[in-house]
């Protein structure tokens, strides 16, 4: 009896054409775009892919023949990431995945960092509750040590031009100056619900009041209202633009909210519209803003041009500020961790 002869089924090797966003963080999505991701096997079923980020698979939300979307798994760190295919394997593609640097916080607003490069967060607390350590101090080998420990609600940090510490207390409305010990003086009061802090090139402060109030607060400590916006806008979280411009973010409970701009008269116009809880913001040295939103749908860091469009740069759930190193990486604070991503961008400081 004559046997037939076995049919041989090509396998194609997975090709990876696009992966999106370009970064992401724990819990994050990628969105990985090719040929090849699926073998048919005959059955039902075609057999999906195995990704890898490093050498930690990634569970797949959606599989196909063209696109792949996985989350980013704890421990994934190195940013190499294969697509397998039954014994075929795709050629690596590099993307750039954040690694926890500290855990076990409360941030509600960007983590600052100072010229050396180390970073200053919180662990806020709810209103009113007294918590052991305040501000923590995170080093160049990731070592977080307590930085400030007698004060309620520490909410926002800024790092000033004379190199101190500058932390806005949503509690008592006070703003307080810290030098690299930890030596902490009141610097002004009466801030209202004191959220959002940045400076500008010549060393003014600027404070965000949820009642809707922007105080700009002279190196001399004069204090002056320097825009008025409406309570829902919260004035929670401000940035200093390359355009000599105040910007400003606050969550609501809409899908479609704002990231307003400042001129220097105080006038307030709607700088991007669409977005979801928009929170901290940095700018690079080319006029990029990245804030912590969702964007469509996808939450994590959205980048906006100077021609105000805007992408999904980064992966992740939580996220509530941002800040860039003297290294060029991007420090993530989301509401219980830091995140350092070698992203390769240079931050812009006003001086």
């Amino acid at each position: 009896m004559k046997m037939a002869a076995r049919k041989t089924v090509k396998v194609e090797k997975p090709l990876i054409a696009a992966v999106q966003p370009e970064a992401a963080i724990t819990g994050g999505e990628l969105a990985i775009r090719g040929t090849g991701f699926t073998r048919n096997t005959g059955v039902n079923e075609p057999e999906r892919p195995k990704v890898l980020i490093g050498d930690v698979a990634a569970p797949i939300v959606i599989g196909s023949s063209q696109l792949v979307i996985v989350k980013v798994p704890e421990g994934a760190s190195a940013g190499e990431l294969t697509v397998e295919t039954g014994n075929q394997t795709s050629e690596i593609w590099s993307c750039d995945i954040g690694i926890p640097v500290a855990e076990n916080l409360h941030p509600v607003a960007n983590p600052a960092v100072d010229a050396l490069g180390n970073i200053y967060t919180t662990f806020s607390g709810s209103r009113g509750q007294k918590v052991p350590v305040a501000v923590y101090r995170i080093d160049l080998n990731f070592a977080m040590r307590p930085f400030i420990s007698d004060m309620m609600n520490a909410t926002a940090i800024a790092i000033g031009p004379d190199g101190l510490i500058y932390i806005s207390s949503r509690f008592d409305g006070m703003v307080y100056q810290a030098t690299p010990t930890g030596n902490m003086t009141v610097y002004v009061e009466g801030m209202g619900v004191a959220t959002g802090m940045t400076f500008d090139p010549l060393g003014n402060l600027y404070v965000g009041d949820r009642s809707g109030t922007i105080f700009k607060i002279s190196p001399s400590r004069q204090i002056f209202v320097y825009a008025t916006m409406e309570p829902s806008i919260a004035a929670y979280h401000l940035a200093w633009g390359p355009d000599q411009h105040l910007y400003v973010s606050g969550p609501t409970t809409s899908s479609f909210d704002s990231v307003c701009r400042i001129a220097e008269n105080g006038d307030v116009e709607h700088y991007y519209r669409g977005l979801g809880r928009p929170q901290g913001m940095a700018f690079d040295v080319d006029g990029n803003l990245y804030i912590a939103a969702s964007l469509k749908g996808h939450k994590g860091v959205v980048r906006i041009r100077p021609d105000r469009t805007a992408e999904h740069f980064l992966s992740g759930p939580g996220i509530v500020g941002v800040a860039f190193s003297p290294s060029r990486a991007m420090i993530v604070a989301t509401t219980n961790a830091v995140y350092r991503v070698d992203v390769g961008i240079k931050g812009y400081r006003p001086e």
